[in-house]
């Protein structure tokens, strides 16, 4: 009989884990009910994962990390992979930025987009991916009140092909339909910020529009992208549009949150991201 008290002491920290964990699984929301626009039929296609990598999406989705209510400050950031447009890096550029954000207060929603680049498949860039993007944003501010965020501070954050959908999304007229059926179509699609860390060029036109949102924008100086933020740079002075940027003296492409880079200023990028968030989103300081 003792025995059987100890055994089921061992077990019960065990069972606990476990529900803590099973609770602790993030919330997916679907971006539409009954699949994408013109592709309902393949909502129920299984995702591909390889490694840390996610292809064949056809049910574009976001997926939820809430901060600690005493945490949180009320801005969602949709957090937006990369991967040439061709797989999906959701860990580390999804579910790393997004768990980082959460714990420093801010509601984060990593959105899972359709692939344009993934062979065989039919989604165009300037069409679904879009569509993606601006659906995510309309459905996090359709459902502010449900996740304590205050209107006007819901922004995105890209990761290189990551950056590009955050970019067609921001470049893009936004404006919501009131007469919709779907109360998700009545929100603006345009989101107040945007945040690009080593973005790709695609989805910026040649004149950015006057309504284009401030930005966060970090690079490395031997990644063959930094001419894209030396552009939106002039760019975004002809408009008056404020903006930051880093351009850091080596790091290459690709390096995430920085945990994985010897460099010191890498590994502590995210810092100045949560600084301009203070000062610009969360607190809006004067110049």
């Amino acid at each position: 009989m003792t025995m059987l008290r100890h055994a089921a002491a061992a077990v019960l920290p065990l069972i606990a884990f476990a529900a803590a964990a099973a609770a602790a699984e993030p919330t997916v929301i679907s971006l539409w009910e009954h699949g994408a626009p013109g592709f309902e039929d393949r909502q129920d296609e299984a995702e591909v994962e390889e490694g840390w990598s996610i292809t064949n999406i056809h049910n574009p989705s976001l997926t939820v990390f809430l901060p600690e209510p005493e945490k949180a400050n009320g801005v969602g950031i949709i957090v937006v992979p990369g991967g040439g447009l061709a797989k999906l890096g959701f860990q580390g550029g999804g579910v790393e930025p997004a768990e980082f954000l959460a714990d420093n207060g801010y509601a984060a929603f990593v959105l899972k987009y359709r692939l344009s680049r993934q062979p065989g498949l039919p989604y165009k860039f300037e069409e679904h991916v879009l569509q993606d993007g601006q659906r995510a944003v309309r459905t996090v501010r359709a459902r502010a009140k449900e996740f304590g965020l205050t209107t006007g501070k819901v922004g995105m954050l890209g990761f290189s092909a990551g950056g590009e959908v955050v970019s067609i999304t921001c470049y893009k007229p936004g404006d919501g339909d009131p007469q919709a059926t779907d109360p998700v179509d009545r929100e603006h699609a345009k989101p107040d910020f945007q945040m690009l860390v080593y973005p790709g060029p695609v989805g910026i036109p040649s004149r950015l529009p006057d309504d284009t949102p401030p930005a966060f924008m970090l690079i490395a100086a031997d990644d063959n992208h930094t001419s894209v933020l030396l552009n939106l740079m002039h760019r975004f002075r002809e408009i008056g549009v404020d903006y930051e940027a880093h351009i850091y003296a080596r790091g290459g492409h690709g390096f995430g949150m920085g945990k994985r880079s010897q460099r010191q200023s890498i590994q502590h990028w995210p810092d100045r991201m949560l600084d301009w968030l203070h000062d610009e989103v969360l607190n809006e300081i004067p110049k």
